[in-house]
């Protein structure tokens, strides 16, 4: 495997980011969560309403890198076998008849779960193997995915017409959950001119799987310290209304903080994160710049909340109000 260093992610990920910006406009924050999450060997989950490019974005990011792409659009009628595949009774040239195996879109490299709360839990549930194992088994046989392996699954806000939510251990398994903006003005005008035009904007492979699995290695190999970890494992706790570090909204409208995956999720992402920049180490900021889209789907809030119109970003505010920033480890400190 070929060595990068810190500066190598970073012009590599620029270049990436280049191309990408020939298709999608703004959403800076979901294409750094999908980065980041492709990095950390992670997944993401994008909630937004339809139309807004997230199908493109993920198309647009294979195109760059060389990877092989697959998209399922989750339906009521989804079975699990659509997704990880089945035995198809086939003839042999010998004359006879065997099972062989028809593997599904899951067995890609990049693999985009279009409305995935428009499924049934059951079908929902399909994924989770998948994701946490990176390997499916179907008739009692097990198969590893493709490496890297990143599911980019989508969903529309719960009050939209037919959509089941996610369940939580299902959630859990998503590194980040970004949030899908509906485009300002300016950019909207972009949209508009670029896809009701005749030009069609070509894309070019920039990277290829041997330099995006040595940036993937890399991303384990950034240091972080022990008091940003404390850090980390200290915004956790005070997402738990039972612990004595919770602030007043926490104890009053979230009835589960973060699970213990939140802590790593937030310590991975922060690493992937710095490679971004460039920087060889974690920072303070790093930890809380992506604590939003670490924590916000791992955060059950109850019924008050939605009465009193509580949001999880919210919630997480509060925690980062609440535990103070360390005094050390910050970006440019000495």
């Amino acid at each position: 495997m070929i060595e990068l260093h810190p500066d190598d992610v970073r012009d590599m990920v620029h270049r990436v980011e280049t191309e990408l910006r020939k298709v999608i406009v703004g959403q800076d924050e979901v294409v750094r969560s999908v980065l980041v999450c492709l990095l950390a060997e992670g997944h993401v989950l994008l909630e937004g309403v339809p139309g807004l490019g997230k199908t493109q974005l993920l198309k647009t990011l294979a195109d760059a890198l060389r990877l092989q792409f697959s998209r399922v659009q989750f339906t009521p009628d989804l079975m699990p076998a659509d997704i990880v595949g089945t035995q198809v009774l086939e003839d042999a040239h010998d004359g006879h008849r065997r099972f062989v195996f028809q593997p599904g879109p899951v067995f890609a490299n990049l693999v985009l779960a279009d409305e995935v709360n428009r499924a049934t839990p059951k079908t929902q549930s399909a994924l989770l193997e998948a994701m946490q194992e990176r390997r499916v088994t179907v008739a009692g046989e097990t198969r590893p995915l493709p490496r890297p392996f990143l599911v980019m699954a989508t969903q529309n806000p719960l009050e939209m017409e037919g959509t089941y939510p996610l369940p939580e251990a299902q959630l859990d398994r998503f590194l980040l959950k970004a949030i899908v903006r509906f485009p300002p003005a300016d950019d909207l005008v972009e949209i508009i001119e670029r896809t009701t035009s005749a030009a069609i904007p070509e894309v070019h492979a920039v990277t290829d799987v041997e330099q995006l699995a040595a940036a993937v290695a890399l991303v384990r190999q950034v240091p972080v310290a022990s008091h940003l970890v404390r850090h980390a494992t200290d915004l956790v706790i005070a997402t738990h209304p039972d612990q004595p570090t919770a602030p007043d909204s926490v104890r009053r409208y979230v009835r589960f903080g973060a699970s213990p995956r939140g802590a790593q999720a937030l310590v991975l992402a922060a690493k992937a994160s710095a490679l971004l920049d460039g920087r060889p180490n974690v920072a303070a900021e790093d930890l809380r710049d992506i604590a939003h889209a670490a924590l916000r789907h791992r955060l059950i809030l109850g019924y008050e909340a939605t009465a009193d119109g509580m949001t999880a970003d919210a919630a997480v505010d509060a925690v980062l109000d609440a535990v103070p920033v360390p005094s050390s480890g910050l970006r440019g400190a000495p």
